[in-house]
């Protein structure tokens, strides 16, 4: 499962139409509108975790630029629930900067945020989903 949040700009001539259920319809992505400022015959700004296939996805973000779409990458962090966290290991054995790591002897997984690259190799390892992608800055609609 790829996932990436992403800011999108739409043209007042694209506000009005269904193009977010066309990413579930025709390519199979999964989306959480994590903000939303659409406004009718104005500009719409969006901010959207879409997940599915890498390939969809690129497919899907090209069928938005498109449609006149202007598509950004959020600034994003990944983020530890440390209540579902079960310190199973196996986000460790994918980690390639040792931002997760295992303390020896208590078996407590360790995230430092300094070296994560956010690379979100973790996010699908995870098996409770306690790692999670978010945005860094709430300045989206600036």
């Amino acid at each position: 499962m790829y996932s990436k949040i992403l800011i999108l700009h739409f043209p007042s001539r694209e506000v009005k139409k269904p193009v977010i259920c066309h990413l579930t319809k025709y390519y199979d992505l999964t989306f959480t509108i994590l903000k939303a400022t659409i406004l009718p015959r104005k500009e719409g700004i969006m901010v959207l975790e879409l997940s599915g296939t890498k390939k969809n996805f690129k497919t899907a973000v090209q069928y938005l630029k498109d449609q006149g779409v202007i598509v950004k990458n959020a600034s994003q962090e990944i983020n530890r629930d440390e209540k579902k966290c079960i310190h199973c290991g196996a986000c460790t054995a994918v980690c390639p900067t040792d931002a997760l790591s295992i303390s020896r002897p208590d078996m407590y997984i360790r995230f430092d945020k300094k070296k994560c690259s956010v690379c979100e190799l973790c996010i699908p390892t995870c098996l409770t989903r306690a790692m999670k992608i978010q945005p860094t800055s709430e300045s989206f609609f600036e």
